[in-house]
């Protein structure tokens, strides 16, 4: 959705409205039909986000015509329509001109560039695509992009950052209208980077176009979006397309996943490769791996020989191949990668990708947005490997998604964690015992000699509280799949919810309720966002 309160640059130069129509191969506009001074300044695709002097993208829409709300954008001031034969009489009829295109989504975000001045080509771009580790890796390339010293920004499911400045996302990647005006106002205030996530919804529903990165950056490929994608080579062939001469200048690829090994030898541009399991054939991988509770080190070996020593700042093995994604990226954009990765080295953290959450208590607790098989799996096995004692997970699933990974993600905590406590995620439409009865099924597929302890409790504040109650020292609680989410989604009612918060809190009345376990002066109230 876009926002009235979405970042627009404070100056923008004129474009004739006969330009633009001429760039899209329409049809100019009268001059009888042309209010004020027939120029656009902005592009928008939201009529409540209309400012004087923009075009307004009347786009079609699965319930409604953006056409239906053309007199809403003349009011607010709109120079001209963009929409398709569908939408023209209807836009015709607020007396605006109409530029009339077949398909006006695949038009605008190049319209977008074009009445922005072109930003993104005065910014260094690296855009990042894969089913995990988007959201740590740009916050990564983020770290060694200002370990560089650049002014940056970034832009992902979390946030977005234009320099310090900080902007709560509405989507990992946002519309086309708005991604170039964003870019727009990075140019304006001085940012010289962008590091931003690509989801494969982006690629297909073209909120990239207008965009031509730098480097674009490619970790790995597994079920997901499988409502939205008709399968997995439909999954694939959405993240190819970032991988064209129309879209990036050069790619940075994972060797060790079976898709990023495909994707090398079908990409149309450069390929510079990838391997935290140490393939030889990689150009680029990571040796003489430690892998520890806070984190790991590393040397990552390149192609001339480099011997780049490396930390990555996030524990596990995945955090391994994202930093090693994140020092590769950065060398092939020209920056030298030891400075890269003392730059990543240097990120505090993530917001909800492993968070750890201290309120002084003896064992680990952290926060992951794990929320599909792969990443649960991906995540214990982590955990497992730094956990002396044993590993106790609180994990729900989605309503209104994919409901072909609620089964195996069951499963996957069952078998892979001490503890199981199956609980809701975000519901939304759906009654959440269904969802957690094909959960359990899932769990129960597991032979009994291989499952932990599988708990099921419907309300997750109270799910959290009893992962805290069984953790004894050395331990670690695991609360799982919404990560840095602010909300939870019950029957279309958001209420305010955050695992971290509501994890400390429980850790805290846990060890009031323990005196052999109440924290010495070393207990801690500071926010751990970690942003």
């Amino acid at each position: 959705m876009n926002h009235p309160g979405t970042p627009r640059p404070d100056r923008v130069r004129p474009t004739s409205l006969a330009e633009l129509a001429a760039r899209l191969g329409a049809e100019a506009p009268d001059p009888g039909e042309v209010r004020g001074p027939g120029e656009a300044t902005g592009i928008t695709h939201d009529s409540r986000a209309v400012r004087p002097g923009d075009v307004y993208a009347a786009l079609p829409g699965a319930r409604f015509h953006g056409a239906d709300f053309a007199a809403q954008a003349a009011d607010l001031g709109a120079a001209a329509i963009l929409t398709d034969p569908a939408g023209a009489e209807r836009a015709a009829a607020t007396g605006l001109p109409v530029l009339i295109v077949p398909d006006p989504r695949g038009r605008m975000g190049q319209l977008a560039a074009e009445i922005y001045g072109h930003p993104g080509r005065d910014l260094l771009q690296i855009g990042i695509t894969g089913t995990s580790g988007k959201t740590t890796t740009a916050y990564l390339i983020e770290g060694g992009l200002r370990g560089a010293g650049h002014r940056t920004g970034l832009i992902g499911t979390v946030e977005m950052r234009i320099d310090d400045e900080r902007i709560k996302s509405e989507r990992t990647t946002p519309e086309a209208t708005d991604l170039q005006a964003l870019f727009a106002v990075m140019r304006e205030r001085g940012v010289e980077s962008v590091a931003m996530e690509v989801s494969s919804h982006a690629l297909v529903l073209g909120r990239v176009d207008g965009c031509v990165f730098d480097v674009a950056v490619f970790n790995n490929l597994s079920p997901e979006h499988m409502e939205f994608h008709s399968g997995m080579e439909d999954y694939f062939q959405a993240k190819a397309r970032l991988f064209t001469p129309e879209r990036s200048k050069t790619g940075v690829v994972n060797f060790d996943d079976e898709y990023g090994r495909r994707l090398v030898a079908e990409a149309t541009v450069p390929v510079t490769t990838f391997s935290a399991e140490g393939h030889p054939d990689a150009d680029w991988r990571a040796e003489d791996v430690e892998v520890g509770s806070h984190g790991s080190t590393f040397t990552a070996i390149g192609p001339k020989g480099e011997r780049v020593r490396a930390e990555a700042p996030l524990p596990g093995p995945f955090n391994v191949a994202n930093t090693l994604a994140a020092i590769v990226t950065l060398a092939v954009a020209g920056i030298d990668p030891h400075t890269a990765a003392d730059g990543i080295a240097a990120v505090p953290g993530v917001p909800g990708r492993l968070e750890r959450v201290e309120a002084g208590q003896p064992y680990l607790a952290v926060v992951d947005y794990a929320h599909k098989t792969d990443a649960v799996e991906s995540v214990l096995r982590s955990l497992r490997k730094v956990t002396k004692g044993k590993v106790h997970i609180v994990l729900g699933c989605g309503g209104d998604r994919d409901k072909t990974k609620r089964g195996p993600m069951g499963a996957a905590a069952a078998r892979l964690a001490d503890t199981a406590v199956l609980t809701s995620d975000n519901p939304r439409g759906e009654d959440p015992l269904a969802i957690l009865a094909a959960m359990l099924a899932g769990a129960a597929e597991v032979p009994i000699h291989e499952r932990g302890e599988v708990l099921v409790n419907a309300d997750r504040a109270s799910a959290i509280a009893a992962a805290v109650a069984l953790a004894q020292d050395d331990d670690t609680v695991l609360v799982a799949g919404k990560g840095h989410e602010q909300g939870q989604d019950i029957a279309g009612v958001v209420r305010a919810f955050d695992d971290r918060q509501v994890l400390r809190e429980a850790i805290e009345r846990s060890l009031r309720q323990e005196p052999g376990r109440e924290p010495g002066h070393e207990h801690r109230h500071e926010n751990n966002s970690q942003g």
